[in-house]
Parts: structure tokens; C-alpha cells; sequence
């Protein structure tokens, strides 16, 4: 049993996104004896990227799974081609429209209704409900991802969000009303209006430079974290969720029985540094190691090509340094990671992340 995961390369300027590409089973055997998922479309220029690259790498016009982890456009936009240009059979989709009972206690506005406020949440939420009207005129199986939702092989498994989790944080979803109560939600809208200023930083091996405080927005949150087991092999996609995500998926994570190694784990919303912190490393990794060691871990962040100083957070690769995994970042390049899979033609090694013992960031 092998596996392949292709981190496709979105964000030709300077917005990130998601798109992955994954195949595993038997990778030198039939089409049959593998299973193909996608996690993510990127944008809506991804989806035509992501078509081709099935067809050309996984040599099929089928896949057999299509998770989208939350409806931010750099992650659902592209998902829509595949729909239209693939044979899908199953997609996994949140639709908080259908999650809208007693939704109208959380607001200040008296006048709202349940009704009203899932036809809001249609609204603002259009890629996903355009996403689900589509998949049900294709006959394309349509489940919510909730924690403990498995594949047909059981090798692919939601870590989080639960549904009540989920369900706490679509009141605090962007373009919903005023709550009845005020709550101290982050914003990234908000915050990235903040006035920024630049920071030369100088860093010492295991220090890290990232909080556990780092708050991002509910929508992140609510993004499907992943889990795949091939071979004993653990591999962790987390989309955009945050520390407080990642803490439920760690739960999930240590309950389990499979005895599987971590191997790849995906850097959270493209390296941000608010969606991360040492604690919850800790438990998904492991504690800093000493310099030079290797835990086995690889950690991927999908950035854009001119993403930086935001994407990827330089303070955020050196935490993952410091824990002995090898990080590698596609700045707009597709990255591959297998094991026990064929070897493609004119794909080399990348060179992966160094230690930043220096380095300017926005603060």
C-alpha cells in the first residue's frame, strides 16, 4: 500500500490557496486497486489546474472523494470544474443552512428567524450551496464532514470539527448579524486592517515564536481536518483551522488505535502564525528536538508565490524546525509527497526549509 499527495501550486502573485490531489492503495496496480481524493479546488482558475493533473498523474478521469474544508474562495472556488469536468462520486460538504434551528437565539435583532437566517447563510455562502445544488443534480453522494465521518476503505477520517462545534461557530460567521451577546471573535478582515509594521527578529534554536493565544476566524475554524492512514502512516490535512480546532483534532488523534506514525501533516492556513502554537504542536508532533535531529515528520505549507512576509510566517516554519520535521513550502510550485508510489518524469527534489536565525515579519 503507497500513497502519493500532491500539494498543487496555488497563487501565482501574492493570495494562497489550497488544492490537493491525493492517491493511494496499490499505485502500481489498477485504477481499481487505488483510491483518488481531492482536499480543496484553490481558485477558480485552480479547478482546470487540478482537472489536468489528475487526468496526466493519477491517469483517470475519476475520483472517488472530494472534501472541501470550508467555503473561503481559495478553497472552494476550483471545486466546481472538477465537479463539472470529473467523474465525482462523493463530496464532503458543511451546509449550515440546514444547521439553522433556534439559530435565531444567538442575535440581537428580534425580528430574525430561523428561515431568514438560512436563506442569509445561502446567501453568504454561495460556492457551497451552488456547490450542493450541483452535486445533487450529478447524483454525486453529498455528506457533512463531522468528526469520525470515514471514507469507503476507512482510511480517510474527519478529525474535527464535531457538529456541535461547528454548529457554535456559524453565529460568528462573516456577514452573519449582531449577536445578542458580544463576544471577543477574531476577525482577520478586521485585523488585517490593523496599521502593520515590520520587525527584524533574531531567533534561537527551540524558542519558539508563536502564542497559544493566536485567534483566527470562526470560518477557519470550521474547516475539515483530515486524517489518512495508509501503511501505518498518519498524514494530518488542516486547512485554515486554528488552535482550538487543532486541539479537538489532537484529541481525536490520541484516542486512536491505530498505533499509526505521524508523516506528513499540512502547515495550517498557509503558514499563519494565529493558527498555531507551541502547546498544540506538542501533541500533534512532539516537543523541539535537538538541532539536527529528524522526527519523521514532514510539514507542508501552501503558499503563494509572493505570499510572503504573511504566508508563510518565517516564526511558524521554525516551530516546526524545532521539532525535528522537514518543512517544505510550495510558493506557487506543486510539491509532492509518497511513499511507495512510481516515480514521475522531471520531477526533482525540492530543497526544504533551513533554520531562520533571522528574519523580518509583520507585527
Amino acid at each position: 500500500m503507497g500513497y502519493e499527495v500532491d500539494f498543487l501550486g496555488v497563487g501565482s502573485e501574492s493570495k494562497s490557496g489550497d488544492a490537493i490531489a491525493i492517491r493511494f492503495g496499490n499505485l502500481y496496480g489498477r485504477r481499481d486497486e487505488q483510491t483518488v481524493v481531492v482536499i480543496d479546488g484553490g481558485f477558480s482558475n485552480t479547478g482546470t489546474e487540478l482537472v489536468e493533473h489528475i487526468r496526466t498523474h493519477f491517469g483517470t478521469d475519476s475520483v472517488d472523494l472530494v472534501i472541501s474544508s470550508h467555503p473561503d474562495q481559495d478553497h472552494i472556488n476550483g471545486l466546481e470544474v472538477l465537479l463539472n469536468e470529473l467523474q465525482v462520486k462523493e463530496l464532503w460538504l458543511h451546509q449550515p443552512w440546514l444547521h439553522n434551528h433556534k439559530l435565531e437565539d444567538e442575535f440581537a435583532d428580534g425580528r430574525l428567524t430561523d428561515s431568514s437566517l438560512g436563506k442569509r447563510l445561502k446567501q453568504n455562502l454561495e460556492r457551497a450551496w451552488s456547490l450542493s445544488k450541483l452535486a445533487k443534480r450529478k447524483g454525486i453522494i453529498l455528506k457533512e464532514p463531522f468528526t469520525g465521518l470515514k471514507d469507503r476503505t476507512g482510511s480517510v477520517k474527519v478529525l474535527g470539527p464535531s457538529k456541535s462545534y461547528y454548529e457554535s461557530l456559524i453565529p460568528d460567521f462573516d456577514g452573519m448579524p449582531a449577536r445578542a451577546e458580544r463576544r471577543l471573535v477574531a476577525n482577520e478582515s478586521l485585523l488585517a486592517q490593523a496599521v502593520r509594521a515590520v520587525k527584524k527578529f533574531f531567533a534561537d534554536w527551540g524558542t519558539d515564536h508563536i502564542s497559544d493565544d493566536g485567534k483566527t476566524s470562526a470560518k477557519n475554524n470550521s474547516s475539515v481536518i483530515t486524517q489518512l492512514i495508509v501503511d501505518g502512516r498518519r498524514l494530518v490535512f488542516t486547512a485554515d483551522a486554528g488552535i482550538q480546532a487543532l486541539e479537538y483534532a489532537a484529541d481525536e488523534i490520541d484516542v486512536c488505535v491505530s498505533g499509526a506514525e505521524l508523516k506528513l501533516i499540512q502547515i495550517p492556513h498557509h503558514g499563519s502564525r494565529r493558527n498555531v502554537g507551541p502547546t498544540v504542536l506538542n501533541r500533534l508532533i512532539g516537543s523541539s528536538v535537538v538541532q539536527g535531529a529528524q522526527s519523521g515528520v514532514t510539514a507542508i505549507a501552501s503558499t503563494a508565490k509572493a505570499g510572503e512576509p504573511k504566508h508563510p510566517r518565517k516564526s511558524v516554519l521554525n516551530a516546526f524546525l524545532h521539532r525535528g520535521a522537514k518543512v517544505a513550502v510550495t510558493r506557487g510550485n506543486g510539491i509532492r509527497h509518497y511513499h511507495d508510489a512510481p516515480s514521475r518524469a522531471s520531477w526533482v527534489s525540492i530543497d526544504t526549509e533551513t533554520y531562520h536565525f533571522s528574519y523580518e515579519e509583520e507585527v
